[in-house]
């Protein structure tokens, strides 16, 4: 019988498991088209940094598969319009690179507003990333928005 490996545990696995939120540790590279059994690439969501004309920066978790409404974000959040961070950008704003921005850890650093799409409620469950390429979390949907004070909306092109 082999010992199943032990993953390393990130930063974000740390704070949620500080404030005994339940959720999984993943090791899962999206881009590689590898997923771990029983994960499609609509489980996951990508976190995505932008900033407001009004609001200033801002995040929105979109399923990976989606594209985002950048009017829509804009309507909700108070802005006239929003455009992504550049990349060059982004680590200085959010604290992480292209790929590892996450809402556990951009809450506990900055107060941006947080957005995520309704998709994610209506599924129940989705996967982020952990802060770290490669590394991720599966977790309650609500629990993740009631931890980072996000707001569930209707984020991407095409949907209502």
């Amino acid at each position: 019988m082999s010992k199943k490996k032990k993953i390393k545990k990130t930063l974000v696995d740390q704070i949620l498991d500080k404030a005994n939120i339940p959720h999984d540790s993943l090791e899962i590279n999206a881009h590689s088209g590898q997923l771990p059994e029983g994960i499609t690439t609509s489980d996951i969501y990508k976190t995505l940094a932008l900033i407001g004309d009004k609001s200033g920066p801002i995040i929105g978790i979109i399923p990976l598969t989606e594209h985002l409404s950048e009017k829509k974000l804009a309507k909700i959040s108070g802005n006239k319009k929003v455009s992504m961070i550049p990349q060059k950008d982004l680590e200085k704003t959010t604290g992480y690179v292209h790929g590892a921005n996450n809402p556990v850890g951009i809450r506990q650093k900055h107060r941006f507003p947080i957005y995520i799409d309704e998709q994610a409620r209506q599924a129940g469950r989705m996967i982020v990333s952990a802060g770290e390429i490669g590394r991720s979390i599966r977790i309650d949907s609500q629990l993740l928005a009631d931890f980072v004070q996000a707001e569930f909306a209707h984020l991407t092109e095409g949907e209502v």
